[in-house]
């Protein structure tokens, strides 16, 4: 195979077309099993790195080491630092919590969901999406636990024996926030790692080095591609994606209850729960959309992520932009049919108020902008889904900018109103979070095959098990058994 920059300047080969009478490939080019498994190890087995991967991690690890400072200033001063004020005690921090972890569903919806329901063209974007997963969980775990102040008292929050007879308060949404992603990090990480394994095999038997071929050996566990280990594998995996699937409807259901169990107005509806996971999903496409169409490209990888991947996403965005948009219009209509004049005025506040640019904001981003995909152009050209997909990911960042800020700043006493402004440090620990995800995204992409090749070599023609030749032949000799 040939490098990176020569297999990427390859021309697009358009694979999304619908004949009725066969399915397009899902890998193009003159793909076998070695060649597969030669596009995706070459990238962790290269001895150096490029220069653009340096310049990139460059930047996220700055990004990510101001954000470890700016912590331990806030740890020192206090969280008046932040923009939070009375009533807004809720700023920045809880909507990049909401944000992070809807980023997080793409990948349980297409590892779990589309596993069981038995969409080969998963196995080209499983590993992409699995491995964001972690990442965003990782980014959203960290502000609930900094936003409750005395941070060094966060461990209060976990259900353990101890000697003061004091347990946590399972009435507290926060707690529900505890159990709720801790579950989904360790189901996705035990996920992530496990339809890992028999790469990681593969990267150890091909490894030079010394230390790759050690670490590379701990973390495939012995695999041995036998027969016993593969029936165990696809076991656990099996048992593992079924568990999965409740959590893209429970986690980010948990999270909208810190809001719809409150009283605050805008706040305290039940079409909350459905209304957080189909944004999460729609949030979490446009993430895949926007790691993949990069990073397809420098890495050498349309072979084997095509067209026709990007394509289906995309439907998936503009589906559940469909389903964003109906939940910002029942919102209104319920609030104007329940007759309660508090629920009425937060929304003509939203759309009408000193927040109406954010609220026009996350209607267009999220639900105009995604209009485009009707068209095949859009949904096949990599710059123009990659614009879109930013788009989506600004629009529903500020969704949940909408829901916090404009719900508090105005509650039941005009007295109390206060609006919210956010300080260069509410800004910086953002752009941190952003730093965070994708340091650990490029490590990833550097050490760690990106695709899965086992899978990917599922659907390849060559994996197809033919019957008929078979058949023909024992035909004989099965009927004079019979006879």
């Amino acid at each position: 195979m040939g490098s990176a920059s020569t297999i990427s300047r390859q021309p697009e080969v358009d694979n999304t077309m619908s004949d009725p009478t066969s399915r397009p490939p899902l890998v193009l080019g003159q793909h076998d099993f070695a060649t597969v498994t030669e596009t995706v190890a070459r990238i962790p087995e290269r001895p150096g790195t490029t220069l653009a991967w340096k310049l990139s991690f460059a930047v996220a690890a700055s990004l990510a080491t101001m954000f470890v400072v700016l912590t331990g200033y806030l740890f020192v001063t206090g969280i008046g630092i932040w923009g939070n004020n009375s009533p807004v005690f809720w700023g920045f921090p809880i909507v990049n919590f909401v944000f992070w972890v809807g980023i997080g569903h793409a990948g349980t919806l297409i590892s779990a969901i589309l596993f069981l329901f038995r969409q080969h063209w998963r196995t080209s974007i499983n590993r992409f999406a699995e491995a964001m997963t972690v990442f965003a969980v990782v980014c959203a775990g960290i502000f609930p636990a900094i936003h409750v102040g005395r941070v060094w008292y966060v461990y209060w929050l976990l259900p353990y024996p101890n000697p003061m007879g004091m347990w946590p308060n399972f009435r507290s949404p926060l707690l529900w926030d505890v159990f709720a992603v801790g579950t989904y990090m360790t189901v996705s990480v035990l996920f992530w790692y496990l339809g890992m394994i028999p790469d990681l095999a593969t990267l150890r038997d091909r490894a030079t080095r010394p230390l790759p071929r050690l670490l590379y050996g701990l973390f495939s566990l012995g695999w041995s591609g036998s027969a016993r280990h593969w029936h165990r594998f696809e076991k656990a995996y099996l048992f593992l994606a079924a568990l999965a699937t409740p959590l893209v409807l429970s986690v980010h259901s948990v999270v909208s209850f810190d809001f719809a169990v409150s009283l605050i107005p805008g706040w305290h509806t039940t079409i909350f729960p459905p209304y957080f996971v189909a944004g999460a999903i729609f949030s979490g496409f446009a993430m895949v959309v926007t790691l993949m169409v990069p990073a397809r490209e420098f890495f050498g990888l349309k072979d084997l992520v095509t067209l026709r991947h990007l394509d289906n996403m995309n439907k998936f965005i503009l589906a559940t932009s469909f389903m964003v948009g109906y939940a910002y219009l029942i919102e209104v209509f319920m609030a104007w049919y329940s007759g309660n004049k508090y629920e009425l005025f937060t929304f003509i506040n939203r759309a009408l108020g000193p927040y109406a640019w954010a609220y026009w904001t996350m209607v267009i981003c999220n639900v105009a902008i995604p209009q485009l995909f009707w068209f095949k152009k859009c949904r096949t050209t990599p710059w123009i889904m990659w614009i879109i997909a930013i788009f989506v990911n600004i629009g529903m960042w500020f969704e949940r900018f909408v829901i916090i800020v404009t719900s508090l700043s105005r509650d039941f006493l005009p007295g109390s109103w206060a609006l919210y402004k956010p300080t260069l440090i509410d800004f910086l620990m953002l752009i941190g979070s952003f730093g965070i995800f994708f340091t650990l995204f490029l490590l990833f992409c550097r050490y760690l095959p990106m695709v899965a090749m086992a899978e990917v070599k599922t659907v390849l023609p060559q994996a197809q098990v033919h019957h008929r030749h078979a058949a023909e032949e024992h035909a004989p000799s099965e009927l004079e058994y019979a006879r």
